[in-house]
């Protein structure tokens, strides 16, 4: 549950800051870099609890832990360096990834998948790796993006939202008290996350407007907090009661990401044309 309310919604803020033409600005700049270090610091630790969560004993979770550390170093260490030279040049720099780079991709995606899955780690964060160590030579990423997002947002990504729309049972949440503590639930996802990066902001110098503004981006969960709680429903560590309250509490933190940066952003109007002579000097 902590990381369920740790977790942002890094493609989600992005497409907000896009949308609202800041993402190359220093609010911008900062939101993605803080979504970056937060959503890796969060999966990291997400698979440790996996892996001690799926092991029947103190040795079988050290065990797995080892496996996926040995794993990761393979990943970075060899993969990563040696598979551009793999891929070629050629193949990198081309327009649009011919169809034996996506066959490469795929199944070295689909093999580190099932390697996570068998030393006992889910299988997304193979999955996860997979896309860690592709090339940036060219933008071939960004190239490589373009190719699969039809697939995967027209076909999978629906698919994903249904499956869990079926696991979400409101009707469950059939008393005040449930109610109650779903309510407390999204209180403190927003205070520690809204909050808590406000307030580190603050403290880092930035006034507190754009503190807050951090803090609102931040707090966006969306799609990155589903999959987390699908891992920690499969594992039955989350009841389906509790996996309930904490999709409500994603929906809700994401929606209210947008109102909230309109809302301050009509605050700086306001006191911009309340002090207008800090801007007439600057110009």
């Amino acid at each position: 549950m902590g990381i369920s309310t740790s977790i942002t919604a890094f493609p989600v803020l992005v497409r907000i800051l896009q949308d609202r033409g800041i993402f190359k600005t220093p609010l911008g700049s900062t939101s993605t870099a803080c979504a970056a270090v937060d959503d890796v610091t969060a999966w990291s630790v997400l698979a440790f609890i996996v892996a001690i969560a799926g092991a029947n004993s103190a040795g079988g979770a050290i065990a797995s832990v080892l496996l996926v550390l040995a794993f990761v170093a393979l990943m970075l260490l060899v993969i990563k360096p040696n598979l551009p030279r793999w891929m070629g040049q050629q193949a990198l720099e081309r327009p649009n990834p011919t169809k034996a780079v996506l066959a490469i991709v795929i199944t070295l995606a689909l093999i580190s998948a099932w390697i996570t899955e068998t030393v006992g780690i889910h299988a997304l964060f193979g999955a996860f790796l997979a896309g860690i160590v592709m090339p940036q030579v060219a933008g071939f990423r960004e190239k490589l993006v373009l190719r699969v997002e039809s697939m995967t947002a027209i076909l999978l990504l629906p698919l994903f939202f249904a499956f869990t729309g079926l696991r979400t049972h409101l009707g469950l949440l059939n008393s005040a008290h449930d109610w109650l503590i779903c309510l407390i639930i999204i209180g403190v996802a927003t205070a520690g996350k809204l909050g808590g990066s406000a307030v580190a902001a603050r403290l880092t110098g930035l006034p507190w407007r754009e503190s807050l503004q951090l803090g609102a981006l931040m707090n966006s969960r969306g799609l990155m907090e589903l999959i987390a709680l699908n891992i920690g429903y499969d594992m039955g560590i989350l009841s389906q009661r509790i996996f309930t309250m904490l999709v409500i509490m994603a929906l809700l933190t994401t929606i209210m990401t947008g109102p909230l940066l309109s809302l301050l952003g009509k605050v700086e109007e306001a006191e911009e044309s309340l002090n207008p002579e800090p801007l007439l000097s600057s110009s």
